[in-house]
């Protein structure tokens, strides 16, 4: 064999290995991306759901093209005010009823991601979708739904009722909150 020959093979198989090494690199910082765009939680349970790492970030990135294409807005500060007061409300009937007071925070809301601009559709569609922008609320989210859902058939404790008012109080005050103003 040539030296010639000798070193396109050498080249062939060092520019091989770069290429092996950037995509490695590439997937890595792209997980990360995720990971950190939708909290560990939330893409653990992708990944659980996906089957694998490469069809659940497959699935995180559709959800964030589809975000994008909402017309996700700030409250104006008369929604924001009124949705205030009535979480006010609904949080002084949780006394008297707390399976009520649930429900209504739950329909809440929907009714604050509605006049955000996120499509209200099933719970999962809505949980995916403000999973987006609302990464670190989400388990708490998913807590409160699944304990208002025992509480539709009587199997949530009061204790539990008072939990998921807190999760929804979390992601309530998310979504009500003013933007934050670049200094």
């Amino acid at each position: 064999m040539s030296t010639t020959a000798i070193v396109a093979i050498v080249a062939l198989v060092v520019i091989v290995v770069a290429g092996i090494v950037t995509l490695r690199f590439l997937r890595k910082r792209r997980t990360e991306g995720l990971r950190t765009k939708f909290g560990d939680g939330e893409y653990a349970r992708a990944v659980k759901e996906g089957g694998n790492r490469r069809h659940a970030e497959a699935g995180l990135d559709k959800r964030a093209e589809r975000v994008e294409s909402f017309h996700v807005q700030p409250l104006a500060p008369a929604d924001r005010a009124r949705f205030q007061d009535s979480w006010a409300r609904i949080q002084t009937r949780f006394v008297d009823g707390p399976a009520g007071a649930v429900t209504e925070a739950d329909q809440l809301l929907g009714d604050v991601m509605s006049a955000r601009g996120y499509p209200v559709s099933d719970f999962e569609q809505r949980a995916a979708d403000i999973s987006v922008d609302h990464p670190l609320v989400m388990q708490n989210y998913r807590a409160a739904h699944a304990i208002a859902l025992r509480q539709t058939s009587g199997k949530a404790s009061t204790e539990e009722l008072r939990q998921a008012m807190i999760h929804y109080r979390t992601l309530f005050e998310e979504l009500v909150s003013e933007p934050k103003r670049p200094v």
